[in-house]
């Protein structure tokens, strides 16, 4: 089979726009092994360039960040290595760095073409040759570029006849896996339904290929990390090329392990274009999520402002003014709005707050009935209109600025004026501060969706609202089996003096979780989930019934809004 030897400086070039199709943050594994004596073969797979172990020994022999066999075999050694995901394959980084005296002599590379069956035994009739036996050097990486393959899901690293591989990279393109219905919720973005990473104004610290990859990492290293900037305004930006053109509902942005050093705001734009790489300042990107905060180490939730009937096929995520982000998932369909509310969750998937975190979700539209997405809440998304009252097992992941401090002798945490009272009640009109406490019962909800018919504001003092859990002590009257979950539904007053359903914000949040609402916030009553659930209410009142305690607005018929919920 014809192959062709990359020098290294092409490197970038020649693979720029393939995947590493069998590295293990794609799920890539090795499955069999002829030999693995003195190092064992997982390491070939690993992301990370082979260390220098150089004067450390273990029962064996000399240690190695690599593949190594025993000595004097008559034939030659064989891995068989699981990819990542199914693909195509172009070309191979063969590397035998610190092998030196005992690095593989020569190598081939079969595969099995066109499927994706678990066909992985090394004597398989079907393996087929993709690289013929080619010769390697000691302590060096080695590129080799041969014609496409059809679909292969297996690889057979072949040693001949034994010795050492450091790391052993397949590069390729994604066969992308995609739903059947252009109406089905996905991660647009992902790896593995055929997005690509196609541009970055930086990537000194992490690439921003690592952005679209499956999970949440394990360190920094598995993110996109931009180089710390010196200049004011300075902002760095990604462009990812969607696997399908689509019409986008919400974003995932993922500061995983970006304690100190994630960005302090970002924005999303799009565009539909022809081009792999669309020039960065072309006039069409059209913005889909104006700038918002971020918050160190911990998964973010936005509803977007994108036209929902436009497909799109490049987002451009933009920080400022650095940073690192470990992922991106951008949650749409392949064609026109569903009718009805679909916003998948997977129950394995939960915020750290325990709150249920919709993998999938995008806006959808129930015969001209505005619908939004309930998205778990956090404290940057939902600082527009308040506050999130809650502890951090981390206290790296508090909102920066959140002071800290050990109490009660040791034996607990205090998270310092999370948010504070405000009253501006007109003199003489009686209003004091107190705790009352809301007995809620859950809501109706019909086909994933809860009708929003009510809203309220509080004209002179915010509010906040802290779930009390349950009882445990015979015959008190706490709840027995309180609920987990309640809906926080906000919104910016509009020119008219009431709701801008332009600003219309759902969330979700959990038992552990409480909120503040700035003064004058629109907001839905206090509206819970499946179970009943107690709170404490903190406010400044009249405690007269008049309006300027609260002032409630029935939603016309017109009005009327569907908050789709996460699908359990």
């Amino acid at each position: 089979m014809a192959y062709e030897s990359i020098p290294l400086e092409a490197f970038h070039e020649t693979f720029k726009s393939n995947t590493e199709l069998s590295s293990v943050a794609l799920g890539g594994k090795v499955v069999k092994v002829s030999d693995e004596f003195f190092a064992e073969a997982f390491h070939l797979l690993e992301v990370e360039p082979a260390p220098s172990l150089k004067g450390q020994f273990g029962p064996n022999g000399a240690l190695y960040s690599g593949w190594e066999t025993r000595r004097h075999n008559p034939s030659y050694d064989w891995c068989v290595i699981k990819l990542g995901t199914l693909g195509t394959i172009v070309g191979f980084d063969i590397d035998t760095t610190h092998f030196n005296g005992n690095e593989a002599p020569e190598v081939s590379v079969d595969g099995i073409i066109g499927s994706s069956l678990d066909e992985h035994d090394a004597n398989n009739e079907k393996w087929t040759e993709i690289l013929p036996r080619v010769p390697l050097g000691p302590t060096q990486r080695h590129l080799f570029k041969i014609p496409e393959t059809g679909r292969v899901k297996f690889v057979k690293l072949n040693m001949y006849p034994d010795g050492g591989i450091a790391r052993f990279r397949v590069y390729g393109n994604v066969a992308p896996v995609q739903p059947d219905s252009p109406q089905e919720v996905f991660d647009l973005a992902h790896v593995f339904a055929g997005g690509r990473v196609t541009f970055m104004s930086d990537q000194h610290f992490g690439v921003g290929a690592n952005l679209i990859l499956p999970g949440r990492g394990k360190d920094m290293g598995d993110g996109w990390e931009t180089k710390r900037s010196r200049q004011r305004g300075h902002k760095d930006w990604v462009i990812i090329k969607l696997g399908t053109p689509g019409h986008l509902g919400t974003v995932e942005i993922d500061t995983a392990h970006f304690k100190g050093n994630f960005p302090e705001t970002c924005e999303l734009h799009a565009l539909y274009s022809k081009d792999k790489v669309p020039d960065s300042d072309a006039a069409d990107w059209t913005q889909i999520l104006s700038p918002v905060k971020l918050g160190p180490h911990r998964r973010h939730f936005f509803a977007l402002e994108a036209d929902v009937s436009i497909a799109y096929t490049h987002v451009k995520l933009t920080i400022y003014p650095d940073g690192g982000i470990k992922r991106v998932r951008v949650h749409g369909t392949k064609g026109p709005c569903p009718t009805t509310p679909d916003l998948a969750v997977r129950p394995s998937d939960t915020a750290e707050n325990g709150a249920a975190v919709p993998l999938e979700s995008a806006p959808v539209a129930i015969k001209q009935v505005k619908t939004i997405p309930v998205l778990p809440l956090t404290p940057e998304a939902f600082s527009p209109f308040g506050q999130v009252v809650q502890a951090y097992g981390d206290h790296t992941a508090a909102p920066p600025g959140t002071k800290i401090t050990p109490a009660n002798q040791g034996s607990a945490t205090k998270f310092h004026k999370l948010s504070l009272l405000e009253s501006s009640y007109p003199a003489g009109l009686g209003a004091s501060s107190g705790l009352s406490v809301y007995r809620c019962n859950p809501t109706k909800v019909v086909n994933g969706g809860v009708e929003l018919k009510v809203v309220e504001r509080h004209p002179y003092t915010n509010q906040a609202f802290i779930p009390m859990g349950g009882g445990g002590i015979q015959g008190d009257e706490a709840l027995k089996e309180p609920g987990s979950a309640y809906l926080v539904v906000v919104a910016h007053n509009g020119a008219d003096d009431k709701p801008d359903f332009n600003t219309l914000r759902a969330f979700v949040a959990s038992a552990g979780q409480g909120i503040m609402y700035n003064t004058a916030i629109w907001h839905q009553p206090m509206t819970v989930l499946y179970k009943p659930m107690d709170f404490t209410c903190v406010e400044t009142q009249i405690g007269n019934g008049d309006k300027a305690d609260c002032e409630i607005l029935e939603l016309e018929a017109s009005e009327v809004v569907i908050l789709a919920l996460p699908r359990h």
